[in-house]
């Protein structure tokens, strides 16, 4: 499971003109998944970008937490963040989850941000959004299961 985490002032996103999902100072939350990736890997993810510090105290180092801020969360779903460059011009993205595991934890996902109180904005899988953000920084983490969590994959 991958996130790009963005520490934004503000974001949103927009389906067919409407604005569905809309935050000031918080996490913009772009979630890729995976085949193999399983709910504890969904819940590990959560946990660790909800816990991040990453907005600046008075002395200007990066030393608070959303909870800390008052921060918000906006969650969108992003299947190419699996994209494969390796070969053409052209990504693959066989390395996306199928649209019903992907969905599924999707939704896994937003749940467990809402259990850790961070109930979340968010867009609609699968739709075709348009996401508007200020990155604040800027500031942009990659947060990748695979690099993150000790624990071995699912077969």
């Amino acid at each position: 499971m991958r996130a790009v985490l963005t520490r934004v002032s503000s974001a949103s996103v927009t389906i067919d003109n409407q604005v569905v999902g809309q935050i000031g100072k918080g996490f913009l939350i772009l979630l890729g998944i995976s085949p193999e990736d399983t709910e504890a890997q969904c819940r590990y993810l959560a946990e660790k970008a909800l816990s991040l510090r990453i907005f600046e105290d008075d002395q200007g180092k990066m030393n608070l937490g959303l909870e800390q801020v008052g921060g918000q969360v906006l969650v969108v779903s992003q299947f190419t963040l699996y994209g494969n460059c390796r070969k053409g011009r052209r990504p693959s993205f066989t390395e996306a989850a199928p649209p019903q595991l992907g969905n599924e934890l999707y939704e896994k996902f937003l749940s467990i941000c809402a259990e850790l109180g961070y109930p979340p904005q968010h867009g609609q899988f699968g739709a075709d959004m348009k996401v508007a953000s200020v990155n604040d920084g800027p500031v942009t983490l990659i947060l990748d299961t695979d690099q993150l969590m000790d624990t071995p994959r699912r077969s």
